[in-house]
């Protein structure tokens, strides 16, 4: 089974054939999402808001992101597998930066790694390429700055925003990454981006002229803790996990509480 490389998926900027990528944050997900033709597995840092109950994803820890990795790439035969660098792993210094993604790389088993921010993350993400580390950028609205954006608002309205993205984007091919992931932006500054520099964009709540899609694999199978099922408004659900799974329960309850199971013939030999 041939695995997805690097060079593959920052040759889909002149494919028409679209980037597809899903979370994954351990090896059971991993391992059924790699059965599936998905492209990429990004292990997000939303781990800390989708698995741990977090409101945002600030409190995520390298070490957390090692050992998530560990268990997605642990159970990855053919999509390649990205890391998220968590808060404050990358930007206190370029020493620290390269360090932090070389662990992710040589403990979590990640073929790439991922960090948000433009203009200001040039010197950290040109030394982790001179390393030898693949880095995929992230542009718009990065969940790891919501307080210094005042929440998780839509970027790139105004046409300070939208020329400040499109710097930010140009900045990042010059210094090495194989892809930029562009989140919650107008379509046409997505547009304008793709446009502009020589390498894919992925896009989440960016409309449909990037080079390709992410989504939480939660959000898009409909599988979340009751009461907390809001999903963004560009997320196309593909199933109701959720609701699969609390049916599913039920009927065991129910057949427990019977004597319906085990039966007869379900006993151990």
């Amino acid at each position: 089974m041939k695995r997805v490389t690097v060079p593959e998926i920052r040759g889909r900027y002149a494919s028409a054939e679209k980037i597809t990528m899903l979370t994954a944050y351990d090896s059971l997900m991993a391992a059924i999402l790699d059965a599936s033709p998905v492209d990429i597995l990004l292990v997000g840092d939303s781990l800390g808001t989708v698995i741990c109950g977090e409101e945002t994803t600030l409190s995520v820890t390298l070490e957390q992101m090692i050992y998530h990795t560990r268990l997605v790439s642990r159970a990855t035969r053919r999509a390649l597998v990205v890391a998220d660098m968590p808060f404050l792993s990358y930007q206190a210094s370029v020493e620290e930066a390269v360090r932090s993604a070389g662990r992710l790389l040589k403990e979590g088993g990640a073929q790439a790694v991922k960090l948000e921010g433009g203009e200001e993350m040039e010197a950290q993400v040109r030394a982790i390429v001179r390393a030898g580390i693949p880095v995929m950028g992230h542009l718009g609205l990065t969940p790891q700055s919501v307080h210094a954006m005042g929440g998780y608002k839509v970027q790139g309205k105004s046409q300070a925003e939208e020329e400040a993205i499109l710097r930010s984007a140009k900045a990042l091919e010059e210094v090495g990454v194989f892809s930029i992931v562009l989140e919650g932006v107008p379509g046409r500054v997505a547009e304008r981006v793709g446009a502009a520099v020589a390498v894919p964009t992925i896009g989440i709540g960016a409309g449909l002229k990037c080079n390709g899609q992410v989504l939480v694999a939660q959000d898009m199978l409909g599988f979340s803790a009751p009461g907390r099922e809001k999903t963004p408004r560009f997320v196309r659900r593909y199933a109701s996990l959720t609701e699969e799974i609390i049916r599913a329960v039920e009927a065991y309850v129910t057949d427990v509480r019977s004597g319906n199971f085990p039966g007869d013939k379900e006993t151990y030999s």
